[in-house]
Formats: C-alpha cells, structure tokens, sequence
C-alpha cells in the first residue's frame, strides 16, 4: 500500500490532484496482483517522501481505475508516467531503479 506522502489518485480525485496541479506529479499505474508493480513500489514510497512540496507522487490502481489508466494508454504495468501543466512530459514502463524516476521528476521541475 502507499506511504504516507504517496498520494492515491482515482478517477474521482484527478482534476483536482493531477490535472490542476501546479507541481509535476508522478503517477505509478499498478495493481495489487502485479508482482513488478509490488517491487517498485518501496521506491515510489521513497521518491514521494523526497520529493514532498517539490512534486507530487502517487499511485493509480488499474483495477478500480481503468477510466484512467486508458485515459493514459496504460498497455502494461508497471506503467510510471510524469505529468505537468496536464500533459505526459515522460514515461516509462517495467521496474527501474529509483534513480531512474528521479530523473523523470527532476527534468519536469
């Protein structure tokens, strides 16, 4: 599950997390049976807490969130996206390792 600063973002909460977001959000597209998903998921814990009032960090679960994740042409997960200003500035998918996602971050802020 997240981290206290990893954010849980829904279909319901997007607009006002992701879409008007005045930071670049990270977003991890997962699911509880994905066991890739599941190991990068200490490392997105991480990224939240270290990137906390710089960027935002949070986690789709596809299962309850499919509107989203084919909002984002989600293929396969892990599927770990940047956005900023509303639009996907960088993805990438499978497991990387934590470096990797910083860089993502860092070349949006």
């Amino acid at each position: 599950m997240a981290g206290a600063a990893t954010l849980t973002i829904t279909e319901a909460n997007y607009d006002n997390e992701v879409a008007q977001s005045n930071v670049p959000v990270l977003i991890d597209f997962w699911a509880e049976w994905c066991q890739p998903c599941r190991m990068i998921g200490p490392t997105i814990d991480q990224l939240a807490s270290e990137y906390q009032g710089r960027a935002k960090v949070g986690k789709v679960d596809v299962d309850s969130n499919r509107n989203l994740a084919l909002k984002f042409n989600v293929q396969s997960i892990p599927c770990v996206v940047v956005v900023k200003g509303g639009q996907v500035v960088s993805r990438t998918m499978g497991i990387k390792p934590k470096p990797e996602f910083a860089k993502m971050i860092d070349a949006a802020l």
